[in-house]
């Protein structure tokens, strides 16, 4: 029994279609799994501000993030401190200028008694980068050029601005938790590390 051989060409032709398949299923890096975003360590820089009705901060942040703890400085825009926050799976804490210390099992208590308005930290370590919350359900719209444009999870929308056409990277996250009393979270990078 003869097995049918390709040839030369065709050979060249497979191999081309085999490499240009698998180049073609390799997300951009703005597209990575959800999975890679939370266990991708980042440090970041930028302006913040969270509201909802009267209650607010605003500054500067930086924010320091692996899989396991957050340490996030939030300052003046002229450089005072407002508050160091600093946890992870086990509690969380803020320390506030004046000497006093507040902890909480999670981020969204320690942020609404400290502020007075939730930020989501935990879903943000992975909304800033433009992915969803691993195990969580979601949906997402893209742009033209396929980046996350609208992002809707756990009753947050996120939609996302980039500086220009070539960024991976958004450089504006815009968060919104509609109700009675909507509470709207701005994001600016300025700085990735």
């Amino acid at each position: 029994m003869r097995f049918p051989t390709l040839s030369s060409r065709g050979l060249v032709v497979s191999t081309f279609a085999v490499l240009l398949a698998a180049c073609a299923s390799a997300p951009p890096p703005s597209m990575r799994t959800t999975a890679d975003a939370a266990d991708t360590p980042f440090s970041i820089a930028g302006r913040i501000s969270a509201r909802r009705g009267d209650a607010g901060v605003a500054g500067a942040f930086t924010w320091t993030h692996d899989a396991a703890h957050d340490a996030i400085d939030l300052s003046t825009p002229l450089g005072q401190t407002l508050a160091k926050l600093e946890g992870g799976a086990n509690g969380v804490e803020v320390r506030l200028p004046d000497g006093r210390t507040q902890t909480a099992a999670t981020w969204r208590e320690l942020t609404e008694r400290a502020f007075g308005v939730t930020i989501p930290v935990d879903g943000m370590s992975a909304w800033v980068r433009g992915v969803p919350r691993a195990a969580e359900p979601f949906t997402i719209e893209r742009d033209a050029r396929g980046r996350p444009a609208l992002l809707r999870q756990q009753g947050w929308e996120v939609v996302y601005a980039y500086a220009d056409d070539a960024a991976e990277r958004p450089l504006r996250a815009s968060l919104s938790y509609p109700g009675p009393d909507t509470i709207e979270v701005r994001v600016v990078v300025d700085r990735w590390q």
